[in-house]
């Protein structure tokens, strides 16, 4: 059953965010704009699907990579949180690699990163992960895939780039956002002396009534 919700929430992800973009929105805030799920939602067995993608339960080791915390709220465009919302995060492991069955990236995959989490806002419309900062992709600069919904609903889904990266001004998905709005899909990776934690960064999702 759990394989078969699984299956029914990759095709509403991939089947329903291509090459969308959130129009500017004057109310109090701008919205997060949509963007393409890209290729490779996980779709390997997974051991572990928590907000932790730098540990797999049951195994010893560490992700490769600066590990990172990413952290934020889910707001609706007048500012006020959505709680019970689910937040997922999907991206490439140190190497460049996927948890996906068709990336052909020659490279070994990190079996210690999860590549993969999920999480579900507080009564504050609060999330958090840990995870690596974004490494690049091949033809991509670094970026964390996000998608955020309810339960029987069409997901929102998006990109999260690196403030400051400058692979960025060369990314054809990237420079396909208005502008204006650019703000709205970059986290600044900031370090941190937090022990394990070498960086910190803080991204709102900011969305209309029923991410539509």
């Amino acid at each position: 059953m759990s394989e078969l919700i699984n299956n029914r929430r990759r095709n509403l992800i991939l089947g329903g965010s291509a090459g969308l973009l959130s129009l500017p929105c004057y109310a109090k805030q701008l919205l997060t704009p949509r963007q393409s799920a890209g290729p490779f939602y996980p779709d390997l067995h997974m051991l572990d699907d928590d907000n932790d993608l730098t540990h797999i339960s049951g195994m010893k080791g560490i992700a490769k990579g600066s590990i990172a915390e990413i952290h934020g709220k889910v707001i609706d465009i007048n500012g006020n949180p959505l709680s019970g919302v689910i937040v997922e995060i999907w991206q490439c492991d140190f190497n460049g690699r996927y948890r996906h069955s068709e990336d052909d990236h020659s490279t070994p995959m990190d079996r210690n990163f999860q590549g993969f989490g999920r999480n579900i806002t507080d009564d504050q419309g609060r999330y958090r992960f840990r995870t690596i900062r974004p490494v690049p992709y091949p033809g991509r600069t670094p970026h964390i895939h996000a998608a955020v919904f309810r339960d029987g609903m069409r997901p929102f889904v998006t990109q999260i780039y690196v403030a400051g990266e400058a692979q960025n001004s060369e990314d054809f998905l990237f420079q396909r956002i208005p502008s204006i709005l650019r703000p709205m899909v970059l986290a600044d990776f900031r370090p941190t002396d937090n022990g394990i934690v070498e960086l910190m960064a803080n991204f709102d999702f900011v969305l209309m009534d029923g991410f539509a």
